[in-house]
């Protein structure tokens, strides 16, 4: 398909520079066999008992660091980790990258340096840093800084309220660098009616990476290579959402990166089992979905992979029509904006 297929314009000042307050007061847009206008407050009533909710716990990690490389100052972004046997290492965007080269050392504070072990394409580099697990995430939670989308504007020395307003309420597993935003919206009070409702929920993890807001520069998605992501579904997990669609239960995948990792597994085995690995596949219209029912995620860009991931699970025109409403009544766009919640397409009439 043309990428273009998957543009729209809309307005930058719907572009949501701030999470609404409380986090469940958020707008949200069903769209089945017809749009509804609702509030993420709702879930409880628009869901039915048994159904599922599939979360990504993944924990937003503190990714961005600055450093020197003897006296020039150098800014990274760590992004995707790389298995070791010893240490982490880990992909970085650095600027400036061009005088980088492998051997040098960046020290971002007195005991917590890295060595640039590779120099990749596009201001890539490769770090590795001597500390490990909890030592190493303790280091980056006093060091590091938030790693907020481009759209999301701060001044220099940011907002501190991102750091608790850029984590999900169910983030554990460190080792995102950008959120699981259809997660933000869930509050403890939430997930208390939500059980008392009778809807379940079980989390997987994909830790997100910064390839998620890469730009597709093809004209034809067949082109496009995709970005792969690290996820984990336990067998106790899998477990839980085989007897779920067992019992009928509607499996309903919160955001997009849930979603990823069931159809992964779902579609090299069939169903949903244990698995683990890296992921990288691209979702556009023709996909055929094997476990999600339903899909909550936000609004997202027009041209990205993420909107031809809706487009596929919903149909696009459908997805155009309910995004034309969206712009109409004011909805707030992108990572701190509203939500909407997707049936499948092909379990419509």
């Amino acid at each position: 398909m043309k990428v273009a297929d998957f543009d729209f314009a809309l307005p930058p000042e719907l572009i949501a520079q701030h999470p609404a307050r409380p986090r469940d007061s958020a707008r949200l847009l069903e769209v089945g066999d017809a749009l509804a206008d609702r509030r993420i407050a709702d879930l409880p009533r628009v869901l039915r008992p048994g159904d599922l909710l599939v979360y990504n716990d993944t924990r937003v990690i503190r990714a961005r660091l600055g450093g020197r490389r003897g006296t020039a100052a150098v800014e990274v972004t760590l992004h995707k980790r790389v298995p070791a046997d010893a240490g982490s290492l880990w992909r970085a965007f650095a600027r400036p990258a061009k005088k980088l080269k492998p051997g040098d050392t960046i020290e971002f504070a007195p005991g917590f340096a890295a060595l640039v072990t590779e120099k990749r394409d596009a201001g890539e580099v490769t770090l590795r840093f001597p500390a490990a697990g909890a030592e190493f995430y303790a280091a980056l939670d006093r060091y590091g800084h938030m790693p907020l989308p481009p759209y999301i504007k701060r001044t220099r020395g940011g907002d501190p309220q991102d750091e608790a307003d850029y984590q999900t309420v169910w983030g554990e597993e460190p080792g995102a660098v950008a959120a699981s935003t259809a997660g933000l919206h869930f509050t403890e009070p939430l997930l208390a009616a939500l059980a008392e409702a009778g809807i379940g929920r079980v989390a997987l993890t994909l830790h997100i990476g910064a390839g998620t807001f890469l730009p597709v520069k093809v004209e034809d998605t067949a082109q496009h290579v995709m970005h792969a992501e690290w996820g984990e579904i336990t067998a106790e997990a899998a477990g839980v959402v085989e007897a779920a669609r067992a019992r009928g239960g509607r499996v309903v995948a919160v955001g997009t990166t849930a979603l990823r990792l069931l159809e992964t597994v779902a579609a090299a085995r069939g169903k949903v089992q244990a698995w683990s690995g890296e992921t990288d596949i691209f979702i556009v219209p023709g996909f055929q979905f094997r476990a999600a029912d339903m899909l909550l995620t936000n609004f997202h860009l027009p041209r990205s992979t993420l909107f031809m991931l809706v487009s596929a699970f919903a149909g696009l025109e459908r997805m155009r029509a309910a995004y034309a409403h969206a712009i109409a009544e004011r909805y707030r766009f992108y990572s701190y904006g509203d939500a909407c919640l997707l049936h499948r397409a092909d379990q419509l009439r």
